[in-house]
């Protein structure tokens, strides 16, 4: 009988076995789809490196990089190019950059926040003003809407805070919880009262201990170089099957999953799938655990890719991109020039644009033919794109709304109320690569000392 069942051959799931394995512990991962990587996919197309999920990872979060280092990739670890990080934002049918020094929705600067034309001059004041804000005692969760908009206002929601969260949550401010969505800001606000007082001391104290990092990182042949290495690593140590998990129910010996009509059985499982899938499989062995992984919901996403020769453009495109407010919204939501992002993606002479639409459920033909008009407005050419890729991710960006850390106390309070059941995955504490890579570590690391 195998020692661990892991369900689902995502990143969370890969990690999972990766870090089993390397314990010396034996897992099968069971995977429907045809690929492992879940929404990691990495093609190559007129030798463009185009991604279909994620294109990166923020460098401050660690465990992406202490994989890409276990695995013997670190070589291969490339930086944003943030020498030439301007994003744009439309306003009134206007692409205006976002002001120097903002993280996030959060001012640093002020020369620059004076000088911008995305915002109005009672925003700016009110910026401003927020510098001298006093800590107030917050009671419990609230939308990441109510919150940038008690500080800065509400055309900091419309103009800052909606666009940049659009492409990572998929999501509306108004329902997304800010503590489990920008919980860092919840410390600073809770700590400092302003904002901007608490993400200046937070600079000061990394400026302190040496070179900023760069925002972004990635690896050169893409990350599903990350999910090809961890693959390897993991054979012979770990059985890849593709096949459905049906259903779960717990035997005395731990549990059995149904495949295929067949039954396989195992001491301990680790769901690594989506929580909508998680929650279907559970259902027979605790409802109130079904429950709850039901209620995280999820949008799905469209990456629209398109190439074109340089020439084609009569000016090369400008910064990293750009993002669409949903006040200014047709159909784009956001859109990176994934040569001016990263290097060695692009080769010299071709021009990638990657852009992400969101929950569609039109033709592929349809939304090319949408987005290729839009961006040629956008951007002032008029040739059409040499070539292109539509990746589809149906169900995939799960959302966190108010109330979200509540439901996944609750959560992880029933399930660790079933010795050698554990969850990874996007669900839970964090949506980005580094997040699902730390869940299924801590799953494994759970599992080597329940065994030793």
């Amino acid at each position: 009988m195998p020692k661990t069942l892991i369900i689902g051959g995502g990143i969370s799931g890969l990690s999972a076995a990766y870090y089993l394995a390397k314990g010396g512990a034996e897992c099968i991962i069971v995977e429907s789809r045809p690929r492992l990587g879940g929404v990691i996919q990495t093609v190559q197309m007129e030798g463009c490196v185009i991604e279909g999920g994620p294109d990166s990872f923020l460098s401050a979060k660690p465990a992406a990089l202490d994989l890409i280092r276990d695995v013997g990739l670190a070589d291969d670890v490339i930086g944003s190019n943030d020498h030439l990080r301007v994003t744009f934002v439309r306003k009134n049918g206007r692409m205006v950059p976002l002001p120097d020094g903002l993280m996030m929705m959060v001012p640093t600067k002020i020369m620059p926040l004076i000088t911008t034309s995305l915002l109005g001059w009672g925003t700016k004041i009110r910026m401003g003003m927020e510098l001298w804000r006093a800590p107030k005692p917050r009671a419990g969760d609230e939308s990441i809407a109510d919150f940038v908009n008690e500080h800065y206002g509400q055309e900091a929601v419309d103009y800052l805070a909606e666009p940049l969260l659009s492409g990572v949550y998929g999501g509306d401010p108004r329902q997304l919880s800010v503590t489990s969505v920008l919980p860092r800001f919840v410390e600073l606000a809770n700590k400092y009262g302003s904002l901007t007082r608490g993400v200046l001391a937070m600079r000061a104290k990394a400026h302190a201990s040496g070179p900023a990092a760069p925002l972004f990182r990635t690896l050169k042949g893409g990350l599903g170089q990350l999910v090809g290495a961890v693959t390897e690593s993991i054979r012979g140590k770990a059985e890849v099957r593709q096949a459905r998990a049906e259903t779960v129910e717990r035997t005395p010996a731990g549990f059995r999953v149904k495949m295929n009509g067949d039954w396989l059985e195992a001491d301990r499982l680790v769901m690594a799938c989506e929580a909508h899938s998680a929650s279907a499989q559970l259902g027979s062995m605790d409802a109130r655990i079904a429950e709850l992984l039901a209620g995280v919901g999820y949008n799905s996403s469209m990456v629209v890719v398109l190439g074109w020769d340089a020439a084609d453009f009569p000016r090369p495109p400008v910064g990293f991109g750009f993002l669409i407010p949903k006040k200014e919204r047709r159909r784009l939501v956001a859109c990176t020039w994934m040569g001016t992002k990263f290097p060695h993606r692009v080769p010299q002479g071709k021009i990638l644009a990657r852009c992400f639409v969101g929950d569609v459920t039109d033709s592929d033909e349809s939304v090319l033919q949408a987005v290729v008009s839009e961006l040629q407005e956008i951007a002032g050419f008029t040739s059409p794109p040499r070539f292109s890729r539509i990746f589809r991710s149906p169900r995939s960006m799960a959302q966190y709304p108010v109330g979200h850390p509540q439901q996944i106390a609750e959560l992880e309070t029933r399930v660790a109320a079933i010795p050698g059941l554990y969850l990874a995955g996007n669900a839970y504490q964090g949506i980005g690569v580094p997040d699902c890579i730390r869940m299924g570590r801590a799953a494994a690391e759970k599992i080597l000392v329940a065994t030793h």
